[in-house]
């Protein structure tokens, strides 16, 4: 069995029925860690139940087609390799800010009033960016969103699309909640996320943020769904308004300036570089992505619109603009933003340069809860490494990117097939053929697929495509 697979199935209960029936362990946090990345952890959930246990468990589920299968899941773990007892500490510095973990919400719906991101805190993140503040007045749609499924599937979207503006409380109130937030979690950081139409307006907000005692500023560069002129991602591409933004707001207060980059443009370091001109202390990337869906129940009023387009699909793009951005001369401190889910895509940010990493749309699918699994999985890998410090993570994978012309061309690596895995789908074959080189032979009678090694170019589609995960590498060699 795949326990990433039935795991995937369940439903992350609230107060949930299987941990409940079960005496002696709690069967929803182990599939909780196996969903987010973390199956060999689990185990320390459920190592004291019994089978019995785990069978009341398995006939506690609610899923609405057939239960879990708890029990076949647990037995399938093995126990951990890495001594708990040596995980490492999380903290890092950003901007010259402590932090206790790389982990922040971003400015989004995740944090709009002072108990939600007071609940937050107290699971375990480590910041927020908290919601923009603006001057304007602030009325949103509804429906608000809507999202990418795989065909009739329901709540697990890999894409999402929101029409969300900017925090509809009134300037005065939010900044008194940051007030409040800061007060009562001193070592937590408060990062207030603003936008302006003028110089007078953006400088106004900064010096609020400041006041009420927040450790940063967000000055948000990059919202594609502003209905305002002169504000939101229309801002973000033009060098000369973010330079100038960001220059009267650094003039204004002491505390780091983090401007927030747009994605909705074709070279992303130009207004980041106009930024660290004006003396940016850091950036942040990226914003949505505009988009459209044409879901009708998403209709407002029967009408449609472009907006920002997130979740796990936007990752490979956010980390784009995060590489372009660590290769820049300036070499700035950056804050990753797009697709972070599990503690690996926070790592993948981490190894191109972030300093931390902002999440939004995983926590609007989860919940905070998702904190516990972000941090014991970055914990974990850390410890396997035998890495002592998070910084040492920092931008360790820019090396290895180089442009096209720079690959090695004059090797090669087979896919390798394991017989045993192989159940004799023959959709490497149906791909091969149809869209690779033609290099897979599939025998009708017993159901396996042969490799053609004077045909194969080693593109590794086969390996992909598999189901089952039959397909593996091989050495690398020189092309004959």
């Amino acid at each position: 069995m795949n326990i990433y697979e039935e795991a995937n199935r369940c439903l992350l209960c609230q107060d949930a029925p299987c941990t409940k029936a079960c005496k002696t362990g709690d069967p929803a946090r182990a599939l909780r860690a196996i969903r987010f990345d973390n199956h060999k952890p689990a185990l320390r959930w459920v190592k004291d139940c019994s089978d019995a246990d785990l069978e009341r468990a398995e006939q506690a589920c609610i899923h609405y087609n057939w239960p879990i299968r708890i029990k076949e899941v647990v037995h399938s773990i093995h126990k951990d390799d890495v001594d708990d007892s040596c995980y490492p500490d999380l903290g890092i510095i950003f901007c010259g800010i402590k932090c206790e973990n790389p982990f922040f919400l971003a400015s989004s719906a995740v944090c709009i009033n002072y108990e939600m991101v007071a609940n937050a805190f107290k699971a375990g993140w480590a910041g927020v960016f908290y919601k923009t503040i603006c001057m304007q007045e602030i009325k949103e749609v509804s429906p608000l969103f809507d999202a990418m499924h795989n065909n009739a599937t329901h709540g697990d979207f890999y894409g999402f699309r929101n029409m969300e503006q900017l925090s509809e409380n009134p300037v005065e109130e939010d900044f008194d909640i940051l007030r409040r937030l800061k007060k009562d979690y001193p070592t937590k950081v408060v990062i207030a996320s603003i936008m302006g139409q003028t110089e007078e307006e953006w400088m106004k907000l900064a010096k609020m943020a400041e006041e009420a005692g927040c450790d940063a500023v967000e000055l948000n560069f990059s919202c594609p769904q502003m209905k305002h002129k002169g504000m939101g991602s229309d801002v973000g591409q033009s060098q000369e308004l973010v330079n100038s933004y960001t220059a009267c707001v650094k003039s204004s207060v002491k505390i780091p300036v983090i401007p927030k980059m747009t994605p909705n443009i074709t070279h992303i370091t130009e207004p980041a570089e106009a930024c660290l001109q004006a003396g940016a202390d850091a950036i942040s990337a990226i914003n949505t992505i505009k988009s459209v869906t044409m879901a009708s129940d998403a209709e407002v009023t029967g009408r449609r619109t472009i907006s920002g387009y997130s979740g796990r699909a936007v990752r490979p793009i956010a980390l784009r603009h995060i590489l372009e951005l660590a290769q820049m001369p300036q070499k700035p401190v950056l804050s990753g933003i797009g697709g972070i889910e599990t503690w690996r895509d926070a790592l993948e940010f981490i190894q191109l340069g972030c300093s931390n990493v902002q999440v939004c749309t995983a926590v609007m699918q989860y919940g905070y809860r998702i904190i516990d699994d972000l941090i014991l999985g970055l914990q974990r890998f850390m410890a396997k490494r035998g890495v002592n410090e998070l910084q040492q993570l920092v931008g360790e994978h820019l090396p290895k990117f180089l442009n096209p012309d720079h690959l090695d061309r004059d090797t090669i690596i087979y896919p390798k097939f394991d017989k045993e895995m192989c159940v004799g789908c023959g959709r490497c074959e149906v791909s091969c053929s149809d869209g690779g080189h033609q290099a897979i032979v599939f025998d009708s009678e017993t159901r396996r697929p042969r490799l053609v090694g004077t045909k194969c170019v080693g593109c590794h589609l086969c390996r992909l495509i598999c189901p089952t995960g039959a397909i593996s590498v091989t050495k690398r060699i020189t092309k004959k």
